[in-house]
């Protein structure tokens, strides 16, 4: 899909609550004339964003299409070593969005979770190219498999080292929530891409081809009576230092009408400001019993029966940054995550989600209310070290959050 849009296409944006009973945003509309959702003079890194932008949509389509045919044909669903279930789209992300990172950005280094070594083990190669061949700008010579294994590898583990110093670099998780991928559309996943320039996460862009969602679609700003709502298959997410977060629909991309003008929406965090009406989500590996909350608040999957003393607990997407975007989108007010000794907590899970979340007025810390530091793993900058876990949240209730874990527990 061509990033660029026509000038004449107006850019509107709307919110809806998914809950009328629960505290939300109210509804806005931001006329918007760009090919992103604010001027590119207010943007320091508009072209880093415009790129990562039309990479990540490509990146979409591709885990589109091989799901599709791994579902329809029986192709091979693998495993890593972990059990965590991947496929072709997996490395094929990594590989596609290297390939165009290294062609507009050379000089910059991708840290990101895999390498090719399960690919060569398993003699996936030549899928992996079939899949990325039609998604990458690759001019007149075709793919061969060492360029993508190449790729691949560009991102991996003893490929990037940069010393203790700030670094600029990119970070990519190819698919965040691959056990949603696997289980079909009503989970969700994310390709994740963030930038990060000497220590600061500084834009972010989020994929998640299946996110449903009521969309406005105007034939301009004016016309507010001509608004037509449609169901979106999948958004796009972005969000720059300063200028906000926001989201569109990948309707176009998933084979929609060409016709249809794509709106950007502003993303804001939910306005919630009492613990026990915020909307949790937390790992799927970890229970409501395990957070330190639960010495004081019941969970609850049904937002109308929750009391004082109770939580709703949402349980509708798989993967870390699925739960970043739940909270940036005003759909989640919280997500919280316990780090457990011994537990390696990869940059990739969190920094697309962080600028995201902070761009749309959230906040994200470790249970000590520390940033988390990207630079200290000095050398490879894979792993991050947050203190007790990490809370993200819309801000509002941060504080209060903070309160209540240091009050039932021992933070390490």
């Amino acid at each position: 899909m061509d990033l660029l849009h026509s000038a004449s296409q107006v850019s509107t944006v709307r919110f809806i609550c998914p809950n009328p009973s629960l505290t939300c945003m109210r509804r806005r509309f931001f006329p918007v004339r760009s090919s992103l959702p604010f001027p590119n003079q207010k943007a320091k890194y508009h072209r880093e964003l415009e790129a990562a932008v039309d990479i990540v949509q490509r990146a979409c389509r591709l885990c589109v299409d091989v799901k599709s045919s791994l579902f329809s044909a029986g192709g091979r669903i693998l495993e890593k070593n972990d059990q965590t279930p991947v496929t072709v789209a997996d490395f094929g992300v990594q590989a596609l969005v290297s390939l165009e990172l290294g062609k507009i950005f050379p000089s910059i280094p991708l840290v990101a979770e895999e390498d090719s070594a399960f690919l060569r083990s398993n003699n996936l190669v030549d899928s992996v190219v079939n899949a990325v061949t039609h998604k990458a700008n690759i001019g007149d010579e075709p793919l061969t498999n060492a360029d993508v294994l190449e790729a691949i590898d560009r991102g991996a583990q003893n490929d990037f080292a940069t010393g203790s110093k700030p670094a600029t670099y990119w970070v990519l998780d190819p698919i965040d929530g691959t056990k949603g991928f696997l289980k079909g559309n009503e989970a969700l996943y994310v390709v994740g891409l963030a930038f990060i320039v000497e220590g600061e996460i500084v834009l972010g862009v989020m994929g998640c081809p299946n996110w449903q969602e009521d969309v406005p679609c105007k034939s301009n700003a004016e016309d507010k009576g001509s608004e037509t709502i449609l169901s979106s298959s999948g958004i796009i997410m972005v969000a720059h230092v300063g200028c906000g977060t926001w989201m569109k629909r990948l309707a176009v991309m998933m084979g929609r009408s060409a016709k249809l003008p794509e709106y950007w929406t502003r993303c804001l965090v939910d306005k919630c400001q009492l613990v026990h009406k915020a909307r949790f989500c937390i790992p799927e590996s970890q229970t409501w019993a395990s957070m330190p909350l639960s010495a004081s608040l019941n969970e609850r999957n049904d937002a109308s029966s929750t009391g004082d003393r109770e939580i709703l607990l949402l349980s509708t997407c798989c993967g870390s940054l699925c739960k970043y975007l739940m909270v940036a989108s005003g759909k989640a007010s919280v997500f919280i995550l316990r780090v457990r000794s011994q537990t390696l907590v990869k940059a990739w899970d969190h920094a697309v989600g962080i600028i995201c979340v902070h761009e749309a007025g959230g906040k994200v810390t470790d249970w000590r209310g520390s940033e988390l530091d990207f630079a200290a793993d000095q050398v490879e900058r894979r792993i991050i070290f947050p203190s007790g876990g990490v809370l993200v949240t819309n801000g509002n209730i941060h504080s209060q959050i903070m309160d209540m874990i240091s009050s039932v527990s021992t933070i390490n």
